[in-house]
């Protein structure tokens, strides 16, 4: 897989590429991730990236030029035909484990992160096949949701984690919350291992953990029970 980021502040990007899972699937391979600084692509003397609102208001808008000209670079070096591009907004969909496991099977994703007040509605209306928000509240960009979502997603790719079992029993598969975790010491300030976890008995364990998802889940988010 190959992942696109444009972003007035790929730095933000790099420390986290550079540690643990990401850092070891784009050495082996297995992912790609490209920084694309919407600056240098500006056609302004300045490498000016944003202006004010027409109708007035607060804040700046990001201009569309600079934005559509890092777009076309992308598309034309890869020879990408309708990209999936992704714009990280307030106002779209709520991420989750769906949308990150059909984005995985994607061979290259595009994302996009605004700043400011926002971007020029026209690339919105021209090249973003997916607004997505990350949850109802406001950050100061898209690079933190951006990042949220690339992890959410590279971890779903084959050969990514160690095991593909990794992410199987994990929150949001099946629509359950995952059930508790314990390692040693088997003794801990008075709270003990949950015996069946030490029986060996595999079908107990499995019965356990299924039960235990269950009653997590209905307590605290039962909506996903109800889908």
């Amino acid at each position: 897989m190959r992942i696109h980021v444009m972003t007035l502040f790929p730095d933000i990007f790099k420390a986290y590429i550079g540690e643990s899972m990401m850092k070891k699937a784009v050495e082996n391979s297995i992912l790609e991730v490209e920084l694309y600084n919407i600056r240098d692509f500006s056609e302004n003397k300045h490498k000016k990236v944003d202006d004010y609102p027409f109708g007035g208001g607060a804040g700046m808008v990001m201009t569309p030029q600079p934005i559509f000209s890092t777009y076309e670079y992308i598309v034309e070096k890869y020879e990408l035909e309708n990209p999936r591009v992704i714009y990280l907004s307030p106002k779209g969909r709520v991420f989750n484990q769906k949308i990150a496991k059909s984005l995985s099977l994607e061979n290259d994703i595009i994302f996009l992160c605004g700043h400011y007040e926002g971007i020029d509605q026209r690339i919105i209306d021209l090249i973003v096949t997916d607004e997505i928000s990350i949850g109802d509240y406001v950050l100061t960009g898209g690079e933190l949701p951006a990042l949220v979502m690339i992890d959410s997603i590279a971890r779903l790719v084959p050969g990514v984690l160690n095991r593909s079992e990794s992410h199987e029993d994990e929150s949001f598969e099946n629509d359950l919350l995952e059930y508790p975790q314990y390692t040693r010491p088997r003794s801990f300030n008075g709270l003990e291992v949950p015996e069946v976890l030490l029986s060996g008995n595999h079908k107990k364990i499995d019965e356990w953990r299924s039960e235990e998802s269950q009653k997590i889940t209905l307590e605290r988010r039962p909506d996903l029970i109800k889908k």
